[in-house]
């Protein structure tokens, strides 16, 4: 699993001339542009290796923003531990976390649902999460496969806590 961008980021407190630490360990996750990298190298080998794309956004009951960087701390832990070896983490957007995993559409949901509900877990009052899952697919471009688990987390979001919708195509 990949969480640190290939160009370290400058680190948010120092510990002293010798020693630097990151504040928040969200710094460290690639951005939506290495998300859209990744997926292009992915794509072509979709058919042979079933892969999808998980994004994980959180829900908050307060009506607090942004997001407080100790939230977003321990969810990115949480993730990050809780992927396998293969998988991706990334961050995607506000409060939101892309997973390239490796394994079809059902095995995704049942990765999303595991993590959603993990982060309800953490014990952060008023934190919960959704998902939306789309599937890498020969012919689509990393932009469409972005676009329809986006479109799936916005429904997922709006159905409530742990919900995790697929992305189906219309009929």
């Amino acid at each position: 699993m990949t969480i640190a961008p290939s160009t370290p980021p400058r680190p948010a407190v120092a510990a002293g001339p010798h020693v630097a630490a990151v504040a928040d360990v969200t710094a460290l996750l690639p951005t939506r542009e290495d998300l859209l990298v990744r997926l292009d190298e992915t794509l072509p080998a979709a058919r042979r290796w079933p892969t999808t794309l998980l994004i994980v956004g959180l829900l908050r009951r307060d009506d607090g923003w942004p997001t407080p960087a100790t939230t977003l701390s321990a969810v990115t832990m949480l993730l990050a531990r809780s992927l396998r070896g293969d998988d991706w983490l990334g961050a995607s957007g506000a409060a939101e976390f892309a997973i390239v995993l490796a394994g079809d559409e059902s095995a995704a949901e049942v990765a999303a649902h595991r993590l959603t509900t993990a982060v309800a877990a953490l014990g952060i009052p008023a934190l919960t999460a959704a998902a939306g899952i789309a599937p890498l697919r020969t012919g689509l471009t990393a932009n469409e496969v972005f676009r329809r688990a986006a479109l799936s987390l916005t429904a997922a979001r709006r159905t409530g806590p742990t919900t995790v919708i697929r992305y189906r195509e219309p009929v």
